[in-house]
């Protein structure tokens, strides 16, 4: 097809604003799906997905438009997740179009997200078409939120355009508007082909699957591709294009959006942001990737059978070619076996990875609490990261130790400031700045939404700010975050010792102010799921050498005088000093096995607050 009948793009906005709901509008309208076989949200196809409402991966599908002139287009969709975890789904997505739909809810007006979108978008210097859904809900406000569009955004009031995505109203507008105002592909049908792939799913029958938008020249089934970055080259064993399902072709062109099944097997192989060419005709320079980011969130995965190990390997393996943005390193802990640290991009990032594990390849797992990298730099001047407190050096052995620092914006009616400005002083935060969006027709500053901006450190976000957040807001609030880098705090390890022994997967690494009152949370929580010995087992928290928190494991008694029906009072003192030799000697050599349910329970003392 030729490439000025080609629009690529995609829909962007804050979660739940009514993307996959448009979507499938767009999919009625050009009849790419049979009324018979639609259903809503028709391109979230995982469980999870339709369960919970959101998207979680991008969809890719190829619809055929006719404009009101009569000229037929092909429209290359990509649906993209709204929450702040799938950033990066969404950049990717970006990369492959020539311009974006944002939509926002009339009745819930912008979000957080949907700022944070709107920027990402104009880095990659899209076309944005700004679309204002729900607008048949009765408690929709479309034009106080057009005027808010306006206000933060800059858009005309005439570039914007009103629809139901449910009822369909304006849809088909949508799609005309797209013709007009995004650009077609600019590639070069005549030079050596060159695809970027976008995302990758891996097939047991066909290989790795490699989702892909054809920059230059064409890619043909009867082709043998190469990947530029490793110069492995293997058998097209399909081309084709997602209408919605997987449809075979002869050739993807110049501009378009499909997929090549490349028969790899090993799923390093062939990864995203890598540029496939033809081996015959080589192209020269690879496609400018995309940049890799940088994990926030890290957690232990274990099997809770040992013999699943291998079966959880390959699991993580073949999930992290769907999603780039995880990674794996393998780790043995004492308490829990052998297992994994991944890295994950926030916690409802690190939820939906585990349930895809449990589900989708029957694992059952053990997830430790989450922790952050830190960046430690060591007397020499060495700067590591360490992810997990065991792998601290000793005091004598670094200078500093900084954590990573976010940048926040929360949006929420102005009616939840103090609430608000309460939450953040209690999370090590800075306020930054604040802004009222407020558009000409509201009347009253209390009816006004409030963008405040604060920066804070990601490790407070962990123990349950999320929910603290929606509760206080009484769920109004909308979260973004970016990360910006690290900053130098007055941090200490804090160890458990339990029978004077350190047990390093108990250990922690705190704020200097919240290191005493964490500590004895933990002893406490300790001392009622450590089972008693018998003998009397101390649990303590220390910092270095000194002991700031201190519970006891009373010792079970054995009644050793039950034997004893009367006789001399020197019979029954014998026995109790025997006894006593011997819980002495015991508490010297005896070891204290912290069961893994007592391990679990102490994982929930994190998001206590």
């Amino acid at each position: 097809m030729n490439p000025s009948h080609i629009r690529n793009f995609c829909i962007i906005a804050h979660i739940d604003h009514g993307k996959s709901t448009l979507a499938d509008r767009f999919l009625e309208i050009t009849g790419t799906v049979r009324p018979q076989e639609m259903k809503a949200q028709f391109l979230d196809q995982m469980d999870l997905e339709r369960e919970r409402g959101i998207t979680i991966k991008g969809k890719a599908v190829t619809m055929y438009h006719q404009t009101p002139d009569g000229e037929n287009y092909q429209l290359n969709l990509i649906d993209t997740p709204g929450h702040v975890d799938f950033s990066y789904e969404v950049s990717r997505a970006l990369a492959a179009c020539e311009g974006a739909l944002l939509v926002v809810d009339a009745s819930q007006g912008i979000e957080a997200q949907t700022i944070a979108n709107t920027l990402l978008a104009m880095e990659y210097d899209l076309d944005l078409i700004p679309v204002l859904n729900k607008v048949d809900l009765p408690q929709a406000e479309p034009e106080r939120v057009a005027g808010e569009i306006e206000q933060v955004f800059g858009f005309r009031r005439d570039e914007l355009l009103f629809v139901s995505a449910k009822e369909g109203t304006g849809a088909k507008e949508i799609l005309d508007a797209v013709v007009d105002r995004i650009p077609h592909p600019g590639g070069k049908p005549q030079e050596p082909a060159r695809a970027l792939v976008f995302d990758s799913v891996y097939n047991q029958y066909k290989g790795i699957i490699a989702h892909i938008r054809v920059e230059d020249g064409e890619l043909s089934r009867l082709d043998r591709i190469r990947v530029m970055s490793s110069g492995r080259t293997a058998e097209i064993v399909e081309v084709g294009v997602f209408s919605p399902a997987p449809t075979p072709t002869d050739r993807l062109e110049t501009g378009q959006v499909g997929y090549v099944a490349t028969g790899f097997k090993d799923v390093r192989e062939c990864t995203v942001g890598d540029t496939l060419t033809i081996d015959r005709a080589p192209a020269t320079n690879p496609l400018p990737g995309y940049v890799p980011l940088k994990s926030m969130v890290f957690a232990g995965l274990y099997p809770s059978d040992g013999e699943q190990y291998g079966n959880l390997r390959t699991a993580l393996e073949k999930l992290q070619l769907n999603d780039a943005s995880l990674t794996i390193e393998p780790e043995n802990s004492a308490a829990l076996g052998f297992g994994f640290r991944c890295g994950f991009l926030g916690l409802m990032h690190l939820e939906i990875v585990q349930e895809r594990l449990e589900r989708e390849y029957d694992l059952d797992l053990i997830v430790t609490a989450p922790s952050v990298a830190y960046q430690v730099t060591l007397n020499g001047g060495e700067v590591i990261k360490v992810d997990s407190p065991a792998k601290l050096p000793s005091p004598n052995d670094y200078t500093d130790i900084e954590e990573p620092v976010l940048d926040l914006t929360i949006v929420a009616p102005s009616r939840y400031v103090g609430a608000l400005m309460e939450l953040m002083h209690s999370r090590r935060s800075e306020f930054k700045r604040m802004e009222y969006i407020q558009s000409e027709g509201v009347a009253s500053q209390d009816n006004a939404r409030v963008m405040m901006e604060y920066t804070m450190p990601l490790v407070e976000m962990l123990a349950d700010f999320y929910n603290q957040l929606k509760s206080r807001t009484q769920g109004y609030a909308s979260l973004d975050y970016t990360f910006i880098g690290y900053r130098k705090e007055p941090l200490v390890k804090v160890d458990v010792l339990v029978n004077h022994m350190p047990v390093e997967a108990l250990s922690m690494i705190l704020h200097r102010d919240q290191a005493m009152s964490q500590g004895r949370r933990v002893v406490e929580k300790l001392r009622t799921t450590i089972p008693r010995q018998l003998f009397e087992v101390p649990i303590q928290a220390a910092i270095g050498s000194r002991i700031i928190a201190r519970e006891t494991v009373r010792a079970m008694r054995k009644d050793v005088l039950a034997k004893c029906y009367g006789g001399d009072i020197t019979r029954k003192r014998k026995l109790l000093e025997r006894q006593k030799e011997g819980k002495k000697r015991l508490k010297m050599v005896g070891q204290v096995e912290i069961p893994q349910e007592a391990f679990l329970t102490l994982l929930e003392v994190g998001g206590e607050n």
